[in-house]
């Protein structure tokens, strides 16, 4: 049974900073892309990034490009999301996903509980 963790939500001012983090377990996670998606209040869920099996290529959706870094280490099955330069645009509950949320239709995608971030000034 695929099982996700997600950490690292809080509430932090606009330019502020966060790094998330996601556990996984019960499937092979160094042969899995995997995704950050992200929930906003009211709207609908949206990949943020994704990462290769290896972490060698990496995808990002353009409003978050070159803010965001998502990374793994495949010895702690952990993925991260670097969360810098945050705007209020960005207050939303993100979620670890498995699998390439850029090809996969997102109902279908395995997530994680998911945790909130807010950005408020």
């Amino acid at each position: 049974e695929v099982h996700l963790v997600e950490s690292g939500g809080g509430s932090v001012q606009p330019g502020g900073s966060l790094t998330l983090s996601c556990t996984a377990s019960g499937f092979p996670f160094r042969g899995s892309a995997m995704s950050w998606l992200r929930q906003a209040p009211g709207k609908g869920l949206e990949w943020v990034a994704v990462i290769h099996s290896g972490g060698e290529d990496q995808w990002y959706q353009d409003s978050v490009k070159g803010r965001f870094t998502i990374s793994r280490d495949n010895a702690k099955n952990t993925i991260y999301l670097q969360l810098n330069a945050l705007k209020t645009e960005d207050t939303a509950t993100y979620y670890c996903g498995k699998g390439n949320a850029r090809v996969l239709p997102l109902s279908i995608v395995d997530k994680g509980q998911g945790t909130l971030v807010t950005v408020s000034s």
